[in-house]
């Protein structure tokens, strides 16, 4: 059998373990439902200073939780970054949150011309997102936030540019 197979079998099956582990550890987080309670959270930025996702109020906010151990989310991230150039004129921030450690999270950073923050939530940030609707434990998860900063929006699973400004265009 080819090793990068089995290399793929090992790392499915663990990323699977994994997943239940996280599931069984978090047990029953309650969900935030859409539109309903504002979304209040600090983490601190890839540089370490604290970030309030309030800060963004009055704007479309575009949650992004990722990790550098994710193909899917790494493949999403220059989309990101140009759509937030497109759109920042009409009132959207992007905002990513890594499920990592700083010095990947800032070793990925340094491949790319970022333009929008990064925090970083280490194993947190997966409680965190569940409770704002990540029901699957998976990465990457979206959410938009109206500028009432309430959820308008979930997303589990990679999102195309063309889905992204969808989502974005029946807002903004």
């Amino acid at each position: 059998m080819n090793k990068s197979i089995i290399l793929t079998v090992m790392v499915a099956t663990l990323a699977l373990f994994g997943g239940l582990f996280v599931q069984q550890t978090l047990g029953d987080v309650k969900q935030i439902p859409l539109d309903t309670a504002q979304i209040e959270f600090s983490l601190p930025d890839s540089g370490k200073k604290q970030q309030a996702i309030s800060q963004w109020r009055g704007k479309f906010v575009v949650i992004n939780f990722w990790a550098t151990w994710c193909s899917p989310c790494l493949k999403e991230i220059p989309e990101f970054i140009k759509i937030q150039n497109e759109y920042q004129s009409r009132g959207v921030q992007f905002v990513g949150v890594a499920i990592d450690d700083h010095e990947s999270v800032n070793d990925y950073l340094e491949t790319i011309e970022n333009n929008y923050p990064q925090l970083v939530a280490g194993d947190g940030g997966i409680a965190l997102a569940k409770q704002l609707g990540n029901t699957a434990n998976a990465v990457p998860f979206t959410i938009v936030l109206n500028p009432a900063g309430q959820i308008s929006h979930r997303h589990t699973g990679e999102l195309s540019r063309n889905e992204l400004i969808a989502i974005l265009s029946s807002f903004v």
